[in-house]
Order: C-alpha cells, then sequence, then structure tokens
C-alpha cells in the first residue's frame, strides 16, 4: 500500500443509510468490515466524522436558533455518531478509540495528538469527534486539522459520486471527472471538494486528498490501492 497512515472524512448523513437520518446499523455493519480491511492491510487509521443525520447547524442559519448554539449541538451529533461506529468496529474485532475537542469526560478523551498517534500505532482505529472545539467550523476542516496534527499521509474524502468533476455530474451528463487536479485549480474553480479553510490547510501542508464514492462497497481500500474511480487533489 501507498500510504501507511489514513484519515477518512465521513459525512454523518452517510451514516444515515439510504435516509440520511439518524444510524443505519446495516450500514455501520458495512463500514466497520470496510475499515476492518484497510487496518488489516497494516495501514493505520483515523476517522473524523460530522453529525449532520442529527443535526445540522448550518440549516438553522438566518432562524430563530443562535449559530453558536446551534453549531455546538451539531458537534455533540458527532459524538454520537463517533461512539456508534466504535462499539461496531469492536464487535468486528478491531479495537477504536474516540476522541473529543469537547469535554465528555463519561464517553471519550479529549483531542490530543501524541497520544493520537500513539494509539494508531498500537493498532487502535481513532475517530475524532466534536469537530474543532469551536463553532463556525465545519468538520472538513476538522479532517484537515487532524490530519496535520496526526503526520497523516492522505486525506481520503466520501462523498456519493467518483471524484471531482468540473460541473455537477447530476444535472449535468457532459460533466468531466478530473483524475487529479491540483489544490489552486480546486479553490480558482470553487469547486465544491472541502472548504477553502480545509483545502488552504491541506495544501500547506502537503497533503493529498482523495475524493471516493463511499456508496460504492469496497471503495475505502480501492481508493487507497489506486483501482477505485477516484481523484486526487494535490500540489
Amino acid at each position: 500500500m501507498k500510504y501507511s497512515r489514513v484519515l477518512l472524512k465521513l459525512s454523518g448523513e452517510a451514516l444515515g443509510g439510504e435516509k440520511g437520518t439518524g444510524l443505519d446499523p446495516l450500514f455501520l455493519e458495512r463500514l466497520s468490515e470496510e475499515l476492518k480491511t484497510v487496518v488489516d492491510h497494516g495501514m493505520q487509521l483515523a476517522l473524523v466524522v460530522g453529525g449532520g443525520n442529527f443535526f445540522r447547524g448550518l440549516s438553522v442559519k438566518g432562524a430563530t436558533m443562535n449559530r453558536v448554539r446551534a453549531d455546538y449541538i451539531g458537534m455533540l451529533g458527532t459524538a454520537m455518531n463517533g461512539l456508534a461506529i466504535a462499539n461496531f468496529l469492536e464487535d468486528a474485532g478491531v479495537p477504536a478509540v474516540v476522541q473529543s475537542a469537547l469535554e465528555i469526560p463519561r464517553v471519550c478523551n479529549l483531542v490530543q495528538p501524541f497520544n493520537a498517534i500513539k494509539k494508531l500505532k498500537e493498532g487502535n482505529v481513532v475517530i475524532f469527534v466534536g469537530g474543532t472545539g469551536n463553532p463556525f467550523f465545519s468538520t472538513d476542516t476538522t479532517a484537515a486539522l487532524r490530519a496535520a496534527e496526526i503526520q497523516a499521509e492522505v486525506v481520503l474524502k466520501a462523498t456519493k459520486v467518483d471524484g471531482v468533476y468540473d460541473s455537477d455530474p447530476v444535472t449535468n451528463p457532459d460533466a468531466k471527472r478530473f483524475e487529479t487536479i491540483s489544490y489552486d485549480d480546486v479553490l480558482e474553480r470553487k469547486l465544491k471538494v472541502m472548504d477553502l479553510t480545509a483545502i488552504t490547510m491541506c495544501r500547506e501542508n502537503k497533503i493529498p486528498i482523495i475524493v471516493f464514492n463511499m456508496l460504492e462497497p469496497g471503495n475505502i481500500i480501492k481508493a487507497l490501492d489506486g483501482t477505485a474511480l477516484c481523484t486526487t487533489v494535490t500540489a
């Protein structure tokens, strides 16, 4: 395998299965088996998970709910998702550690990058939850930040499409998929890969981003061994 330490960014909606809400046990079982395959190939694996299957802070922007409070609710949603993934991983025989940017001492530890690296080397999957611990930052930015902190060699961005296109492939059948594209091109074209802060952070830390289709079973390991249809964002 090309990479030895990997960070996977998962949306919360993915954990909700077809409905995109709550937790889908069938998807979590498949996910845990796919993550086990990554670990069995000798790679160290960390996850950053969103909370959109429970709550999306941005969805109430402009409404009566305070944006800061809404974002904290979303962060708590990521913690629920991380604990669920850890449970299914352990059922699959893979040790897992949940580290949170928010203090939730009864259920998980605080984010500690050096401890996370130690746990990765010991064979644990490390699941980062609670976002950055601050409102106004996305879980994409969290993924870039945690990848830099643990010195990950690549960020896997799980999506519903098989890479980055020059336009929306759902509405434009002639949309072109990029096999590789630079960070600068993504920023200049305003392509919806990850948010501006996340792309910039990955560029500054020279961390490539692989965008792939999570809905295709087995695609996590295929994205890592180069056999999946995907897009690599790099310098």
